[in-house]
């Protein structure tokens, strides 16, 4: 599938099977991914990788940036599209080409990479969380000196235990330890939905509920914060929209100490106070 004609060329790596709700009100997760990231001129093509479909290696070139969706299979598992994106992103890393993890993207990403993902201790993170970002990521995401926290969709029971050696960790929450996290200046994992909107989340939670995955009471918690409080979705599209369209501070990440510094960060579930 293919949206546009312009110069610029992206792929959305769907990890996913779009639900009946979202294909009925967005026409699928294409369209809620195109809508949020994408911009008139653009090329948008899409691959259902979670069905086996990948980019061809010899066309790799041809892409300015890729995005990985979530998904409700797990980036520690071995299932043979799983295996099959991991080698993907190698070959990207290895490129250099731009790419952008969402939920399980970002656990994947960094699986491939060399870090670990796996089970939160602390349980199902669902409905609306504060992130709080580091003095370094609000200068390279040209976010406002005065922004150290904003709000996002949550959905996931899985989390980055360690990033991949020279990654660095820009946010985190008192749920989850990496919210975010870059490679360079063309990796980044986002541990929420930047895409999402409230009405997806709504949709989503009743389908939990209905299959057993989350109990009431959860559900009905997160829904109340969402009922009372708005996603910083401008604000988290400017983010994303930045990194793949290379509108960052190339300079100011060129000379960043996170660029220099390649240790492996082990990181835990428990509260980081980071960028207050």
């Amino acid at each position: 599938m293919q949206v546009g004609g312009g110069e610029k060329r992206f792929a959305l790596l769907l990890a996913a099977r779009d639900s009946e709700y979202v294909k009925r009100v967005y026409g699928g997760y294409f369209n809620v991914f195109v809508s949020a990231f994408g911009e008139e001129g653009e090329r948008w093509d899409l691959y259902r990788v979670v069905d086996g479909e990948f980019p061809k290696m010899d066309e790799l070139h041809l892409y300015d940036g890729f995005v990985i969706s979530g998904s409700p299979y797990d980036a520690y598992g071995d299932d043979e599209w799983v295996v099959e994106l991991r080698q993907l992103i190698r070959v990207l890393d290895a490129m250099e080409k731009k790419v952008l993890g969402i939920c399980f993207g970002h656990q994947v990403l960094c699986r491939a990479l060399g870090g670990k993902v796996g089970r939160a201790s602390t349980g199902w993170d669902l409905g609306l969380r504060q992130v709080n970002t580091t003095k370094d990521a609000r200068g390279m995401l040209a976010l406002e000196e005065t922004v150290s926290t904003l709000a996002i969709i949550e959905c996931h029971q899985d989390v980055v235990l360690e990033v991949p050696i020279g990654a660095h960790v820009l946010a985190s929450s008192e749920k989850t330890g990496v919210e975010m996290f870059v490679v360079g200046k063309h990796i980044m994992g986002i541990q929420g939905h930047p895409e999402y909107t409230k009405d997806i989340l709504f949709n989503l939670i009743d389908r939990l509920v209905g299959a057993g995955s989350v109990d009431e009471d959860l559900a009905e918690e997160a829904k109340l914060k969402l009922e009372r409080a708005e996603p910083d979705r401008k604000q988290w599209g400017k983010i994303c929209k930045s990194f793949l369209k290379a509108q960052v501070h190339d300079g100011m990440m060129m000379h960043s100490p996170l660029y220099r510094d390649t240790k492996m960060k082990k990181v835990t579930t428990q509260p980081l106070l980071v960028g207050v």
